[in-house]
């Protein structure tokens, strides 16, 4: 069973995945299997799988977890694109040397109300270049980026790298790079380091963007049928049929 921090559904092959659900088959064939489940959905905080646990195995009827199912995926998803969209007009933003000011208001456009007023915004990024000063601070903890973090959160940190950016020139983001946590950030943020276009950037992050949500979408159709043939008592053969209909 992978550890609780390793779960994320839209970074994991989906091998991994399937690889997890039969790993719950088994736990649930065994007598131990209702005491393990309820650990493991206590100690889980992948929003989707988490999910399923959660309904997969409860008493609602089939369909009922069927339409959960797919509401909770519309609703991970929508998160994910946003906070993706973030990251995609930060880099933007570095690449173009666009004012933050201009930034903020494109990021703020991403929500139906802003997240926070622009002089608290510009007041947390500005506390950050102050923050990653001392000796001994760990960056992997202040510049990390990724769709896990608040939208609040994140919008913050890359507001940071836009200022930096714009006030110390984007080549200096390069020492940064290795605390960015996020693949799709630090790829975006080093082809603007090496001189790329940003109207190009845009297109090209955006195809990522959708590729990822694309197969992040069919991860979670595939756990959701392998949770449903777990609950139906399927064989643990059949059950692998089903996740090898969603690999390539």
């Amino acid at each position: 069973m992978k550890k609780p921090q390793e779960l994320d559904i839209l970074e994991m092959p989906v091998e991994g995945l399937a690889a997890y659900w039969l790993s719950i088959k088994k736990i649930m064939d065994s007598k131990k299997g209702r005491a393990i489940l309820d650990e493991e959905i206590a100690t889980t905080d992948e929003p989707y799988i988490l999910h399923l646990l959660e309904t997969a195995f409860s008493n609602l009827d089939t369909p009922l977890i069927r339409r959960l199912g797919l509401a909770k995926r519309d609703i991970q998803l929508d998160d994910y694109r946003t906070k993706i969209d973030l990251m995609r007009l930060a880099i933007y933003a570095i690449a173009s040397g666009e004012n933050p000011r201009i930034t903020l208001v494109r990021m703020d456009s991403k929500f139906a109300h802003p997240l926070m007023t622009e002089d608290r915004a510009f007041d947390m990024a500005t506390a950050m270049f102050d923050a990653i000063k001392p000796k001994g601070v760990s960056l992997d903890t202040l510049l990390s980026v990724d769709h896990k973090l608040q939208a609040d959160r994140l919008l913050v940190k890359l507001l940071f790298y836009v200022m930096f950016a714009r006030r110390e020139g984007r080549q200096n983001l390069d020492r940064f790079i290795p605390h960015m946590g996020s693949r799709f950030f630090s790829e975006g943020v080093s082809l603007a380091i090496d001189n790329f276009e940003a109207d190009f950037l845009t297109y090209h992050m955006k195809g990522i963007r959708d590729r990822v949500l694309i197969e992040t979408s069919r991860k979670m159709e595939m756990a959701m049928e392998m949770a449903l043939a777990i609950r139906n008592k399927h064989a643990y053969d059949d059950i692998f049929r089903i996740a090898r209909a969603y690999m390539p």
